[in-house]
């Protein structure tokens, strides 16, 4: 007679991946001298990392030893950094130090691997590092190590991508090009207005042109604010002789000025000699 299994079969779920890989870089028992003697407690010093760029140190005490790692793992998650790696290695050379630590770290070529030892090597290791070469000077304190090679990291300025460094290189070209035409085309719009403004000068603003204004006397309206054409033709007889007798001027007839100006401001250039050779005896 056979006997049918009643047991049920248990199905069993695969436990996610963790996202950081820790390792322990060291366990060691501390003392502390209380009143009533010594207390002992563990010290973990733990290490954590995603292979992706993220590495992270911590430090935890407890009464045990997992305790200990826990609260070393929790630490380490609070000081996670995030380093932005070139094709496995780093982007230049960095040497950093770091209380007694100082920690070299040169970029390599491809299958190098990473030239390093003890803590360096855990920390880099678990940042994602494949090809590196480092040295460490000074304290052997693998805490003091593993917290200089953090500071070192953070130094690292961000890489640039092959692509994406083309892609700046032409941007930077084409703006340039810009920059350089609007200057350009600036240059040849201030150089017709400068000559524009030349010939309106010479043709519209010079009062020497009328008949019988010296550079005196047009020095003197400039000084009236009769400076251009349209300030004389506008300008009353009146005022035109009291700054004339003002200045000792009075010599002068100014009953044509308005006239010429007016004519001049209307650039009707033939008209105005007509009548300035009219004025001076058809000379």
């Amino acid at each position: 007679m056979a006997f049918k299994n009643k047991r049920k079969k248990r199905s069993f779920k695969k436990r996610p991946k963790p996202e950081f890989e820790q390792k322990l870089l060291d366990l060691a028992r501390v003392t502390r001298v209380v009143k009533g003697g010594r207390r002992f407690s563990f010290r973990a010093t733990v290490v954590i990392g995603n292979r992706k760029g993220k590495v992270g140190v911590g430090v935890g005490k407890g009464t045990d030893v997992s305790n200990a790692i826990q609260k070393g793992f929790a630490d380490a998650k609070k000081h996670i950094i995030n380093i932005k790696l070139d094709s496995g290695t780093i982007s230049h050379d960095i040497i950093k130090k770091d209380g007694s630590a100082k920690i070299l770290l040169k970029p390599a070529p491809a299958g190098r691997g990473i030239i390093a030892g003890g803590a360096v090597r855990i920390v880099l290791d678990l940042l994602g590092v494949r090809d590196i070469v480092s040295k460490s000077f000074g304290t052997s304190n693998k805490l003091n190590v593993a917290r200089g090679t953090i500071e070192a990291l953070k130094e690292l300025s961000v890489p640039i991508v092959k692509n994406e460094e083309e892609s700046l290189k032409k941007e930077e070209s084409k703006s340039k090009k810009r920059v350089i035409k609007k200057k350009e085309d600036k240059k040849v719009v201030d150089v017709k207005e400068a000559k524009k403004s030349v010939s309106k000068k010479t043709q519209s603003d010079d009062l020497t042109k009328i008949e019988g204004i010296g550079p005196k006397i047009a020095e003197v309206f400039a000084k009236n604010n009769i400076k251009t054409f349209i300030d004389l033709s506008n300008a009353k007889k009146e005022n035109l002789v009291k700054i004339l007798s003002e200045n000792k001027l009075s010599n002068h007839d100014p009953s044509t000025w308005s006239e010429q100006a007016s004519l001049a401001t209307e650039e009707k250039w033939e008209e105005l000699k007509a009548l300035q050779d009219k004025l001076d005896g058809g000379k």
